[in-house]
């Protein structure tokens, strides 16, 4: 059952406006979303009750009432929900990786759900201020891309963040090797000196070798997790050092110096080009903001370019048109260093 049908038979059974129906729907579906994120946390929360049990600071019979309601519902419901959401995961291979890549704090299949009710929680704001019929489906997909939004950013702050600490980590590692350390209890100096996400990196890598897996293969692993070029140059230096030997310690040094004169390179490039990038968000923040302009003042005229044959083809070659340009003025600023 739609949204829309939902509010109808609400407004025709309980004899309410539409405006207090909607908002008692919009309620209901928040309400199952909570319920469903909850169950689906559910078991880690069971677990860690049975410890506390287990550890004599809570008593057994106080939630046992709680524990089976919540076992029932995880076991009938939620968990198959999760293993359908777990599943469709699965196929996209690298969405996990995403989400590690990000340090997300939510799991995958939660994080599918919160976007499928922001989805709807869009597309119901959507109708409850009255936006004509085309503009509830935009409000659906506005509302559940914007959990992606999120991680997205969340990821770029990440990688931005280690590669901001990679000059330090090269010269702690190159004075670590300097007084007599290997290459492996310097990344522990790595570890224990610079903080996140550098620090949680660099320690995984550290254990992973503890636990028998080769150095070469631990770095590998890091890259994988951090796709940083300067990052890179130190896990093919650190394998070639390795293999044929040599000056370990002044390479990083080196290498540090080329990551620091590329910052300022990039500092110098981002000035020079900031009026280049203020123009292309004007131009393409231009027609969308005059259209809603226009919407507001007039918008029986707005509204043949969605009724009017001609005028959705103007709207697709308008979205095209503004994809194509975002694209050249991208390129355009974009300055390799």
């Amino acid at each position: 059952m739609t949204l829309t049908a939902s509010i109808v038979i609400a407004t025709s059974i309980l004899g309410l406006d539409i405006t207090t129906a909607s908002v008692l729907v919009g309620m209901g579906v928040a309400g199952a979303i909570a319920a469903v994120v909850y169950g689906l946390q559910g078991g880690e929360s069971t677990i860690e009750d049975r410890l506390d049990v287990l550890a004599g600071k809570k008593s057994a019979n106080a939630d046992l009432e709680n524990a089976v309601t919540r076992e029932a519902l995880v076991k009938e419901g939620v968990e198959g929900l999760s293993g359908l959401l777990s599943g469709l995961a699965e196929r996209f291979g690298n969405l996990k990786l995403f989400f590690i890549q990000a340090d997300s704090p939510i799991k995958v299949e939660t994080f599918l759900l919160i976007c499928g009710g922001a989805g709807l929680v869009g597309g119901f704001l959507a109708f409850i201020t009255r936006c004509p019929l085309p503009f509830i489906p935009l409000g659906i997909v506005l509302g559940a891309a914007m959990p992606w939004v999120w991680l997205i950013m969340r990821r770029g702050r990440r990688f931005k963040k280690f590669a901001s600490q990679m000059p330090d980590a090269m010269e702690l590692l190159s004075r670590a090797l300097r007084s007599g350390h290997s290459v492996a209890s310097a990344m522990k100096v790595v570890v224990d000196e610079l903080p996140d996400p550098i620090s949680r990196e660099f320690n995984i890598a550290y254990e992973e070798q503890n636990l028998g897996i080769p150095l070469e293969i631990a770095l590998k692993n890091l890259y994988y997790r951090m796709p940083n070029l300067d990052y890179k140059f130190f896990s093919m230096a650190v394998s070639i050092q390795k293999q044929t030997g040599g000056d370990l310690a002044e390479v990083l040094d080196k290498i540090g110096k080329i990551i620091r004169d590329r910052f300022r390179i990039m500092g110098q490039v981002q000035a020079l080009t900031g009026e280049g990038r203020i123009s292309g968000i004007v131009l393409m923040a231009l027609p969308i903001l005059l259209f809603f302009a226009v919407w507001r003042l007039n918008p029986d005229y707005v509204m043949l370019l969605f009724t009017d044959d001609l005028g959705r083809k103007m709207i697709g070659v308008a979205i095209v048109l503004q994809i194509l340009g975002a694209v050249v003025i991208q390129k355009i600023i974009q300055i390799k260093v």
